[in-house]
């Protein structure tokens, strides 16, 4: 990979900040040339720092940046706007949001068509119609981006078309297989793989069995190292 010193006004979301050093701050960016990237603003958590009320996660922004290896130094932050913020429910889905793209998008390897998703997911998340579809859309995409895009209309075991009236396990190397009687999790119906497909989630069932789904094929992804964005939603629902 070439090494890139100065960039200027790049599009760019905040997923996470971290304190560093007495005023400075540690940020991973979502950038749409460049995906995933390092940064320090030096000064940021300083009462007079340009930065300080700017450096905010979900608002899309336009950074520029300068250095080389892994870790760059913020130059420069703006507010692009446009984008309302997120609360309660929608909230809890972008730190969620964040978490996977921080736990599975390696440094800078460039997903635009990604970067878009995510900022429409951002969008949907406010406009008050459910979580549930944006959630599992935007799933699917990052797998797909990741090299690992979901077989939903075809029978891995024989290469048939998905019945909708039929059982269907997933395995998270080949996809859906039909299971008659007792089998491995999870287990879906055909009409819920054909529903994921379209991106179709209205049906109450394809809701419950797609988030079964997608979180046995994310767990696969991650290894099956738990979620921190998982267990403060799991906590907030048992208060």
């Amino acid at each position: 990979m070439a090494e890139r010193t100065r960039q200027e006004s790049r599009e760019a979301f905040i997923l996470h900040g971290y304190a560093y050093r007495e005023t400075s701050l540690l940020l991973e960016a979502f950038t749409r040339p460049f995906g995933r990237v390092s940064m320090v603003a030096r000064g940021a958590r300083s009462a007079r720092s340009p930065l300080r009320g700017v450096l905010l996660a979900f608002q899309p922004l336009a950074l520029s940046w300068f250095g080389k290896g892994e870790l760059r130094t913020l130059a420069r932050a703006e507010w692009v706007g446009g984008q309302p913020l997120l609360h309660g429910e929608a909230l809890l889905c972008g730190f969620y949001l964040n978490e996977l793209l921080l736990r599975l998008l390696p440094r800078e390897d460039p997903h635009e068509a990604l970067f878009s998703r995510y900022w429409e997911t951002l969008r949907q998340l406010t406009s008050h119609g459910g979580s549930a579809a944006a959630l599992r859309s935007f799933e699917r995409a990052l797998l797909k981006e990741l090299g690992y895009a979901m077989t939903l209309e075809r029978d891995s075991a024989n290469g048939g078309a998905i019945d909708p009236a039929k059982s269907y396990t997933y395995d998270p190397e080949r996809g859906p297989i039909e299971v008659k009687g007792p089998g491995p999790e999870p287990r879906v119906s055909g009409r819920t793989l054909l529903d994921m497909a379209r991106d179709d989630y209205a049906d109450p069932q394809t809701q419950q069995q797609a988030k079964a789904l997608m979180r046995t094929l994310i767990n696969h992804r991650l290894d099956y190292q738990p979620l921190k964005s998982r267990q403060i939603f799991r906590d907030l629902l048992a208060l």
